[in-house]
């Protein structure tokens, strides 16, 4: 009896796995170059994007979330839904001209891409003068899940950056 309670003892000791447990941080704050393609518009969807080495942070801004007026409270935008954040790993450093370039460059390709679940995106806008206007983008409750169900638990996106129209 003995021996059947060893075997089954080690037979859950080695089949226990804690299977491919990826803790992945997303942390883009300390990069303030917020990019895009040409000329932001105010009547139709933008995208914007900020790239830190082999990674990147897209968000596709819903129509009219930028407009060329002052605001007294934060324009909202649901993601998913109006507007849409997604997060990509490449295979090497990626540049502007992958998201720009028409055809995009062959290289480097995605290994990774994924949708944000859930949050909002805020804009906020303020003026300098009365052609050129400064948005504020935020982040807010943002949620990722990986391909394996795994929630990325360290999103440190909040504040994504400026970008301005106008002018």
């Amino acid at each position: 009896m003995k021996k059947y309670l060893l075997i089954g003892c080690l037979f859950l000791l080695f089949a226990c796995d804690d299977g491919d447990l990826q803790i992945e941080t997303v942390d883009f704050d300390s990069i303030d170059n917020v990019q895009n393609c040409g000329t932001l518009s105010t009547s139709s969807t933008n995208v914007v994007f900020k790239i830190n080495g082999d990674e990147s942070l897209i968000i596709t801004l819903a129509s009219g979330l930028l407009k060329n007026e002052v605001t007294t409270t934060d324009r909202e935008s649901a993601v998913p839904g109006n507007s849409q954040v997604s997060y990509r790993i490449f295979s090497e450093t990626v540049t502007s001209a992958y998201f720009c370039d028409a055809p995009p460059p062959l290289t480097p390709t995605v290994i990774e891409e994924i949708e944000a679940e859930g949050g909002s995106v805020t804009v906020s806008t303020t003026t300098a003068d009365s052609v050129t206007f400064t948005h504020t983008i935020k982040l807010s409750g943002i949620t990722f899940v990986n391909e394996n169900g795994s929630r990325i638990t360290d999103l440190q996106i909040n504040e994504f950056g400026e970008v301005t129209t106008g002018g």
